[in-house]
């Protein structure tokens, strides 16, 4: 991991431990989990939200009333608006990405979840999935929630990836191992 990308990752762990520790103090889990499903998408769909926090164009003032006037407008629970706003003050938005992604796995721990990040040839039917979650779940010991991509170059098969492994059954991979070792071969 890179330098800054390790000290943007610190920063928005402090920031989701914090509020993660102040929303179970209070138990508001449930509204912590819907302000951050918000912001995903937020981040996700809105090029301008996205511009908002990580252009240093914008003056702190500019930025922390932007951020306000969104959550407000998102409904966000007042210890998340607080945060944000704190956030905008310290100049430390452009981290909103990492915090999001640190408080969904601070909860996914608290409920004894794990995330699977699965990488497919073409798109799994719901049987699939579940059959893939629960096989996951007997490996893992904890409930998996299991994120789908399509990647038609992977041939046919499967990567996943939980937590720090890896397991990658599909058929490009299996193709340019059989390629590395004839070409060791000849």
């Amino acid at each position: 991991m890179s330098e800054p990308a390790s000290i943007s990752l610190g920063i928005a762990v402090r920031y989701a431990t914090a509020v993660f520790d102040l929303a179970k103090e209070g138990k508001k889990l449930k509204a912590l989990e819907a302000d951050i499903d918000a912001l995903e998408g937020a981040l996700a769909e809105s090029a301008d939200f996205a511009d908002l926090i990580n252009s240093p164009v914008y003056t702190r003032d500019e930025q922390s009333a932007a951020i306000t006037a969104i959550a407000k407008k998102m409904k966000l629970s007042p210890i998340v608006s607080n945060t944000l706003g704190l956030m905008a003050e310290k100049r430390r938005l452009f981290v909103l990405p990492q915090f999001v992604q640190a408080l969904r796995e601070q909860l996914a721990d608290e409920k004894g979840e794990v995330t699977a990040e699965v990488t497919a040839a073409k798109k799994l039917t719901k049987a699939q999935s579940d059959a893939l979650a629960k096989t996951l779940k007997a490996s893992v010991g904890k409930d998996v929630i299991v994120n789908v991509v399509v990647d038609e170059s992977l041939i046919g098969g499967l990567i996943v990836k939980v937590g720090s492994k890896m397991i990658d059954t599909s058929i490009a991979s299996k193709l340019n191992n059989l390629q590395n070792a004839m070409k060791e071969v000849g």
